[in-house]
C-alpha cells in the first residue's frame, strides 16, 4: 500500500500521523494534494574556505549542507580528543565510573608534551576534572591519564578508539593515540569528525555543556578554552580546537539557533583567527538559507494497516526514530511523505519488526527515507480466526482483481 500526504508547517505540532491511517484504494493512490506556491530563498553556492578541508552537517537530520574534501584522510590534531571525552562520556553513562572518582596520576601522563592542564605526578584527580580538563584546556596530561585509568595505557584505549570509530561508521579513521600528537598512521575526516560529533551532542547531551565553557582552572592556573567563537557568536556552544605544524589549525564548532543545530569542521587553516573565520562563513551560510524540521517523534503511529491471521485485525505503523527533514527555507508546503507498506502482513508480527518504508518528498526529489516498523505485537490467532482470515483474503484478491 502507498499513501502520500503532504507536510507543511503544522507538522511540528502533530506530526501528521492519522493521515495514513484510513487505507487507500489501488485507483486513488500518489494521489498529490494541492500545493500552495510560497516564496522560495535562491540558495547560492557554498562558500569557499581557505582551508584543506571543510563541511557542515545539520546535527538532526545528517543532512550535508557543504563540504570540500570533506573524506580526505588528514592529521586531526587535538580534535582527537572528542573521541577521547566521548568515551568517557560512554562509560559514566554506563555506570562503570563516576564524575567524583579519584584517578592516580602517573609519572607517564605527567610528562606528555603539548598542552596541558598540569596536573603532577602522585596526585590523585577527579574524572569531572580530567573531563573537563580534556574538553576545554585540550590537555594532553588528561587525557593520557583518562587512557590509562579507563584501558590500562595509552595503545590499548586507541585500539578501544578505533573499535568506536567503526561502530560510529567513521571509516576514514585511524587513532594511535589519545591526544592527537603526530603519529605516522594517525589520521582522521572532516567528515568523520563531524559524524563523531553528532554522536556527542545527541547520544550523552548531559555532558555536553561542558564544551561551551570558555575558561577552566586547576591548580591555581586559569586556562581560556581556544574556540574563539565562543565569545564571538551566543549561538555557539561547542565543541574543539586542534593545532599540530602538520594539521594547521582545525576547529571543530556547533551552534544551535531556534529548533535547527549545526556542525562545522573546518581543517588545515593558516591561524587561530582564520579556523574562526572560516568557520562562521558556514554556520552563517548554513542559518541563512536552511531550516530543520521535526516531522514524526518516536513512536508515533503513522498507519493501522491490515494484517492477517492475528490476534488483531489492524497493526499499529510507525517510525522507531525521530524524524528530522534539513531544507531550503521557505519550501516545507512542498513536502510530502509517501508511506510504502508490505500489502500482504501476516501475523506473527514482532514490535521492531520492518513493514515497510516512509519516503519524504520535496516537490519531486526523494529527500529523505526511514524504515517503517511494527509498534506492537501481533500474535498468531487461533485456528477459526487463521482459517476466516484465508477466505477473506482470497475474495479480497478476487475484487482487486476485477476492479484492476
Amino acid at each position: 500500500m502507498n499513501v502520500f500526504t503532504s507536510i507543511g508547517r503544522s507538522a511540528r505540532l502533530c506530526l501528521f500521523a492519522a493521515v495514513a491511517t484510513i487505507a487507500v484504494p489501488a485507483s486513488a493512490q500518489q494521489v498529490p494534494q494541492p500545493v500552495i506556491p510560497q516564496p522560495q530563498t535562491i540558495i547560492p553556492a557554498a562558500p569557499q574556505l581557505a582551508a584543506s578541508s571543510w563541511i557542515l552537517m545539520d546535527a538532526n537530520s545528517g543532512r550535508i549542507l557543504a563540504e570540500h574534501n570533506s573524506d580526505e584522510r588528514l592529521p586531526p590534531a587535538s580534535l582527537t580528543k572528542l573521541m577521547t571525552a566521548y568515551l568517557v562520556e560512554r562509560e559514566l553513562d554506563r555506570g562503570t565510573i563516576n564524575l567524583t572518582d579519584m584517578i592516580n596520576i602517573s609519572e607517564n601522563a605527567w610528562r606528555t608534551g603539548g598542552s596541558k592542564m598540569f596536573i603532577e605526578v602522585g596526585d590523585q584527580v577527579s574524572v569531572d576534572n580530567l573531563l573537563h580538563g580534556i574538553i576545554i584546556v585540550s590537555g594532553n596530561d588528561a587525557s593520557v591519564a583518562m587512557a590509562e585509568h579507563l584501558a590500562g595505557g595509552e595503545t590499548p584505549f586507541a585500539d578501544l578508539m578505533n573499535q568506536h570509530a567503526t561502530r560510529l561508521g567513521m571509516d576514514n579513521t585511524n587513532f594511535q593515540n589519545a591526544t592527537g600528537l603526530p603519529g605516522d598512521n594517525h589520521y582522521s575526516t572532516a567528515h568523520d569528525m563531524a559524524r563523531l560529533s553528532q554522536h556527542i551532542i545527541n547520544d550523552y547531551p548531559e555532558h555536553y555543556e561542558i564544551y561551551s565553557e570558555r575558561t577552566f582552572s586547576f591548580g591555581g592556573i586559569d586556562q581560556p578554552n581556544r574556540n574563539r567563537l565562543l565569545w564571538r557568536d551566543p549561538s555557539v556552544d561547542g565543541l574543539k580546537t586542534g593545532w599540530t605544524t602538520e594539521a594547521g589549525f582545525c576547529l571543530v564548532s556547533s551552534a544551535k539557533r531556534d529548533d535547527m543545530r549545526l556542525i562545522s569542521v573546518v581543517m588545515g587553516t593558516t591561524s587561530d583567527e582564520a579556523r574562526a573565520q572560516e568557520t562562521q562563513k558556514l554556520l552563517s551560510y548554513g542559518f541563512r538559507f536552511f531550516e530543520t524540521m521535526k516531522l514524526y517523534e518516536r513512536g508515533a503511529v503513522l498507519a493501522t494497516p491490515r494484517v492477517w491471521g492475528g490476534d488483531i485485525n489492524e497493526l499499529r505503523v510507525g517510525v522507531d526514530e525521530e524524524v528530522f527533514m534539513t531544507l531550503p527555507r521557505n519550501r516545507n508546503e512542498e513536502l510530502r511523505a509517501r508511506l510504502n507498506l508490505d500489502p500482504d502482513l501476516q501475523a506473527p508480527i514482532a514490535i521492531g519488526d520492518e513493514v515497510g518504508t516512509l519516503e519524504v518528498h520535496l516537490g519531486d526529489d526523494v529527500v529523505g527515507e526511514r524504515r517503517l516498523v511494527a509498534l506492537e505485537n501481533v500474535e498468531e490467532g487461533g485456528l477459526f480466526k487463521r482459517l476466516f482470515d484465508q477466505v477473506q483474503r482470497f475474495f479480497n484478491g478476487l475484487i482487486s482483481n476485477f476492479t484492476d
